[in-house]
């Protein structure tokens, strides 16, 4: 018979598996095809540091001079071919997008890492500067959930961050270790193992420790009351420890990341992004 010994390390395994696993959900699934949506797109390959491949989409302004372009960090979960819905009708607007998969994501080669989503964010930068049809000085950086977690840490340390115009984190999260106490406390299962098992998770790269050093980047800090996957409150102190120019754009009665399945927030988004284009940022929407 198992004992009572192996039953709680048998638990304890699952648990930390289950808290380890939440952060990164890669899938190599095709989602959306661009093609059969009559999206423009370009693939796009570029290596890392190590050698490894990674893939995006660069999205071209349906403009013939395009006002800026915007660099998207998807997620934890699925790929570019899911993520894709979030930024497609940005070139309508006059933006050319890229998005890539992170290691492990999609056509993405190698498995994702704390450190190695980080390189693969200023290797995405890089290829946006190296490109001769981007004006590198119109650049913004857009982060959804983990994305935004992402790229907060990562472009205080780019040495391009004085170039870029602006950034944009929609519902992401203060620290790995915190949205993990948070996963743990919502089920009856784990909640009373989230302290020692938070402790399991890294605390590296934490946005919170970063985000005052994204000034004087404008920064587009966006979260709903209702988002039940990162809890507000992520954003309410993501956004007090922030510098100007700053602002918080809540949403009410919309689920996470999904805040431009209303048109009208597409529109308002958009004026953001031109208000930090133009050096008149913020402004006021809502």
């Amino acid at each position: 018979m198992i004992s009572k010994i192996h039953l709680l390390l048998l638990l304890f395994s699952f648990l930390l598996s289950s808290c380890t696993g939440f952060i990164f959900q890669p899938t190599d699934i095709q989602y959306i095809d661009p093609e059969k949506n009559h999206i423009q797109y370009q693939d796009v390959y570029f290596k890392t540091e190590n050698n490894i491949k990674l893939h995006g989409w660069f999205l071209p302004s349906r403009e013939t001079k395009p006002k800026g372009t915007i660099l998207f960090l998807h997620g934890n979960a699925q790929n570019i071919t899911a993520h894709i819905n979030s930024v497609f009708w940005l070139p309508y607007f006059g933006f050319n997008v890229f998005l890539f998969d992170y290691q492990g994501y999609g056509q993405s080669e190698g498995a994702p890492s704390l450190s190695g989503v980080q390189q693969d964010f200023h290797h995405a930068l890089q290829w946006l500067v190296d490109n001769p049809t981007i004006d590198k000085n119109k650049i913004i950086v857009f982060g959804q959930s983990l994305g935004a977690t992402i790229s907060l840490y990562a472009l205080s340390q780019s040495k391009y961050k004085d170039s870029i115009r602006g950034m944009v984190a929609d519902s992401g999260f203060t620290s790995y270790r915190n949205i993990a106490q948070d996963f743990l406390n919502n089920s009856w299962l784990t909640w009373a193992f989230q302290w020692p098992l938070s402790y399991t998770i890294s605390d590296d790269y934490p946005a919170i420790n970063a985000i005052p050093q994204i000034s004087p980047v404008p920064l587009l800090i966006i979260h709903s009351l209702d988002d039940r996957v990162i809890p507000y409150h992520h954003g309410v102190t993501l956004f007090k420890a922030a510098k100007e120019p700053k602002y918080f754009w809540t949403l009410k009665k919309i689920k996470h990341i999904n805040i431009f399945s209303v048109k009208q927030n597409r529109i308002i988004f958009v004026e953001y992004l031109n208000a930090m284009l133009s050096n008149q940022f913020p402004i006021e929407n809502n």
